[in-house]
């Protein structure tokens, strides 16, 4: 029978035992999902890839998971053609995106989800956030974002016998009295403009864009409202009270002076309130340090502004070669098991589990904080296993009452510019605050980035 094969035959049989094989390799082989996140995941390159192998057998997908560690490589990347499945960003980026036509929409993907479409996982109306004028959703949440608002420490004011400020004037009292602690203490720190609202709101001023019903945009920033709240700045600023190198401080640096007894207040998100306490207590138990989340000055009309968070958001690139992967992703990241991933963190790793079914978390766990991108969540079903962290519940009291967004449009990038250029200017008193703003509205309307 053998010596009947001619050698097409055995040259047949070897060509269909290749197909065979390398069928079964394609058949059983994981598709692959790249993933770009500044924000969620390891901390580490090597804890990114713990993360990305969780990812991976939670969705049956090969997972890559990078990380990069500046603001700019995504637009970087996307600009030089690198394809991605799923990029996180934020919503003056997605604005551009969008304009470019470089996003996937998902509204019906979301209509049609179990998951996302519940709104015991995501409350209906969070999503208009993400909705814009064609009526197109082109994002799904990241997480509860929350909102920023001034930190002050409340151990020092009860040292100091001072109430909590409620005006500009005990605002200035206070950050005074924080001032002269110490040769090496300032009263207020911030990361350039991040985020000086609680202030601005004090004078009725919002940032970013505010749009009326003709569709005409103003930047309140550059509006004459603003230049009695730059005054007050400068203010803080030419008598100590202001770090002085709050215009090229980072968050990071900021946060650092904090935790490192160096000022007394910071503008940041009421999250890291939370994160603020249970750091300083990690490292020493008995600490007095407290962090505690207040309202911000009121205004002369009773009102306060603070910032609720832009969304943090997932997107689907138009050019992802694995849509269908990233939308498993997607609707994971919202189950209990994706939320424990993107908080806890990665099981045998961040956390163990008991023999009675409770977690508890290893050492490198605590570090992380409960942090891996999701510290926070919408689904109302998913309990935090450990609790809130210190202080963060009180916060989200004023975010919810006094926070709303802001609007950023394509245009915001540019914009911006121009805005922390004089406003930095005005409050650092290189120029007056009232030329400052004049020659910030005339720059804004000459880049046809403002309407009037």
């Amino acid at each position: 029978m053998l010596k009947a094969f001619s050698k097409r035959n055995v040259l047949s049989i070897t060509i269909l035992v290749l197909m065979i094989c390398m069928g079964t390799v394609v058949a059983t082989a994981a598709p692959k999902l790249r993933v770009v996140s500044s924000i969620s995941g390891g901390k580490t390159p090597e804890e990114s890839k713990l993360f990305a192998k969780e990812v991976g057998e939670a969705l049956g997908l090969d997972v890559e998971w990078i990380h990069p560690s500046g603001d700019d490589y995504l637009q970087t990347a996307m600009r030089g053609g690198e394809r991605f499945d799923l990029i996180y960003l934020n919503t003056p980026f997605m604005d551009v995106l969008v304009d470019q036509g470089a996003l996937t929409p998902l509204t019906d993907f979301i209509a049609s989800s179990p998951i996302l479409s519940d709104p015991t996982v995501i409350p209906t109306e969070e999503w208009e956030m993400l909705r814009y004028p064609d009526g197109q959703i082109y994002s799904v949440f990241n997480k509860y974002e929350g909102g920023t608002l001034p930190t002050v420490r409340a151990d020092w004011l009860e040292k100091l016998g001072l109430d909590v400020p409620e005006t500009l004037d005990e605002f200035y009292t206070v950050l005074k009295a924080f001032r002269d602690m110490g040769p090496d203490i300032y009263g207020l720190s911030t990361a350039g403009l991040y985020d000086i609202q609680g202030f601005m709101g004090a004078f009725g001023v919002k940032a970013r864009y505010v749009i009326d019903e003709d569709g005409r945009r103003t930047i309140p920033y550059a509006s004459d409202a603003a230049i009695p709240a730059f005054e007050w700045l400068n203010k803080l600023y030419k008598e100590g009270l202001l770090d002085p190198n709050f215009v090229t401080n980072s968050t990071a640096e900021m946060r650092n002076l904090f935790l490192a007894d160096r000022v007394g207040m910071v503008t940041y998100w009421d999250m890291w309130v939370g994160l603020f306490n249970s750091m300083r207590q990690q490292d020493d138990p008995d600490t007095e340090f407290r962090a505690m989340g207040i309202a911000g000055p009121v205004g002369p009309n009773g009102e306060r502004i603070l910032r609720r968070g832009d969304p943090s958001i997932w997107a689907i690139p138009a050019n992802a070669r694995n849509p269908e992967g990233a939308k498993k992703f997607l609707e994971f990241w919202h189950t209990e098991a994706g939320i424990t991933l993107g908080s806890v963190g990665v099981k045998d790793y961040d956390y163990v589990v008991k023999a009675d079914g409770t977690m508890e978390l290893t050492e490198i766990g605590k570090a992380h904080n409960m942090d891996h991108g999701v510290p926070r969540w919408y689904n109302s079903n998913v309990k935090a296993p450990f609790g809130s962290l210190p202080g963060v519940k009180e916060s989200e009291v004023f975010i919810n009452q006094y926070g709303s967004l802001e609007i950023s449009t394509a245009d915001w990038p540019r914009a911006e510019k121009i805005v922390e250029d004089y406003a930095f200017q005005a409050i650092t008193g290189k120029m007056a605050a009232d030329t400052a703003v004049k020659k910030m509205r005339e720059e804004l309307l000459k880049a046809k980035l403002i309407d009037y």
